[in-house]
């Protein structure tokens, strides 16, 4: 009877064993612990942001030198903001129903979105006002300003 018992406690502990394991899945191959981490991704590889669509805003900006000079800046804004880690994204969009343009931002809060978007000319000009959104994305959104690096030929 005692051999019996300790059998089945030997195979109860080993099904444990087995199910917890189970419990715990394998990452996916390929997985990169370290830029994972360095990426600030979840397990699922994701992350929180924030994106801004920025639309026509209540005064537009005469042509000639103020309104070079203010995109000037706007473009300056973003590639300070992109190298501060702030900016994974933004670009212009057509503009035919009055968005012009977003940014998402590698932020979670819509507060600190607010901070970084207030740094833009477009919007200090009020050439364009910013509609906020929560968003989860993926993480790699980050990779896209060394990966664009060494696309572009020109810059803004």
């Amino acid at each position: 009877m005692r051999w019996l018992a300790t059998r089945l406690a030997a195979a109860g502990l080993l099904l444990l064993a087995a199910t917890g394991a189970a419990a715990q899945a394998p990452a996916e191959p390929g997985f990169d612990a370290e830029l994972a981490r360095s990426l600030g991704a979840d397990d699922y590889g994701m992350k929180p942001y924030v994106l801004v669509i920025l639309k026509t805003g209540p005064r537009r900006v005469p042509d000639g030198p103020a309104r070079e000079a203010m995109f000037k800046g706007h473009f300056a804004n973003m590639q300070r903001l992109s190298a501060e880690g702030k900016l994974a994204l933004a670009g212009p969009l057509d503009g035919v129903d009055g968005w012009r343009g977003l940014f998402v931002f590698a932020v979670a809060e819509i507060a600190e979105a607010q901070a970084l978007t207030a740094t833009d000319p477009v919007i200090i000009e009020g050439e364009m006002v910013a509609e906020y959104h929560k968003y989860y994305g993926s993480a790699a959104l980050l990779l896209v300003r060394d990966a664009h690096r060494r696309l572009a030929k020109k810059s803004f």
